[in-house]
């Protein structure tokens, strides 16, 4: 596998480039198993001890510079970790398996972190679609998959991983209202799965040029701007109260509705269209009120 190839160069909008870049490739480096060469670095320090013992100077002063050299080719791999190798500069390899291993003693060993990390926006202040200002966070779930590019493709990827999703956040805030009126739009409150989905699948597209995977992303704080809250709130009260009424006088119809067929299927009574418009008229004002009613009892004829 070559050590580089081309890949897009994403902007600063989060997209992609059409010039050319070139982009690291994570690979498997060379390391021994640590133990056998461990045990032969134990060796070398008894024959450096005898050589000396025996006053053997040369033969000495080889055999020290040799465990020097091989000694600092051990490194350890913690679980969940993977260590960066670099030779005179350039890039050989990522050794991922747990346990001591021993490489190249000339190269820089660079440790980076494999485990799954969560990460809280700030409180952002930015407009909806709608141009009504809204406070929003998010919750980010990541982790490195690529330590190539996490480690040589970016500056610092745990600063890249919170302006790119700061960056994301706002850009989806701006597609969504955050109330849905109506029925054919998703908003931020009213969608909250469908939202996260389109957050992930954005922050995806931006941090893959970072090697980081997006394991899960969700909206953690979500309100109106103080400056206008009173009034949506108002507004959100306002539209509450006209569905429930709404349902209340549709039921309410049905009762009526249900009470006339009844009366004249069972022919417990005749009313003509004066009395049915009363009747009508008095069940729409028991059902409806918002407070109990009196009912006044008429105990004589019904004409």
């Amino acid at each position: 596998m070559n050590e580089l190839q081309q890949a897009p160069v994403p902007t600063p909008h989060g997209g992609v480039s059409t010039r050319s870049g070139v982009a690291s490739v994570e690979r498997a480096a060379f390391g021994l198993p640590g133990v056998p060469v461990f045990l032969l670095w134990i060796l070398l320090c008894a024959l450096t001890v005898w050589a000396f013992a025996s006053g053997q100077l040369i033969l000495s002063g080889v055999l020290i510079l040799s465990v020097i050299f091989v000694v600092v080719g051990f490194f350890i791999v913690q679980p969940n970790q993977a260590t960066n190798l670099t030779l005179f500069g350039r890039y050989v390899g990522t050794e991922r398996r747990n346990g001591l291993y021993w490489t190249n003693p000339l190269t820089v060993r660079k440790s980076v972190s494999l485990r799954i990390r969560n990460f809280n926006s700030e409180r952002l202040k930015v407009n909806d679609l709608a141009g009504n200002p809204i406070e929003i966070a998010a919750v980010i779930v990541w982790r490195v998959v690529d330590t190539a590019r996490a480690v040589f493709d970016v500056e610092d990827y745990t600063q890249f991983v919170a302006i790119q999703s700061e960056t994301a956040l706002r850009h989806l805030a701006s597609q969504y209202p955050y109330d849905n009126y109506t029925d054919d739009t998703m908003s931020l409150r009213g969608n909250a799965d469908e939202v996260a989905e389109a957050l992930a699948t954005e922050l995806a597209t931006r941090l893959r040029h970072a090697g980081v995977e997006v394991l899960e992303a969700r909206l953690s704080h979500l309100a109106y701007a103080p400056e206008i809250a009173g009034a949506m709130l108002q507004r959100q009260q306002a539209s509450a109260i006209i569905a429930a009424r709404t349902q209340i006088v549709q039921g309410a119809v049905g009762m009526v509705q249900m009470a006339l067929k009844e009366l004249s299927e069972q022919d417990i009574v005749h009313l003509d269209e004066e009395r049915k418009a009363q009747m009508v008229s008095n069940l729409l004002v028991v059902l409806t009120s918002e407070r109990g009613t009196q009912p006044v009892v008429n105990a004589g004829s019904l004409y």
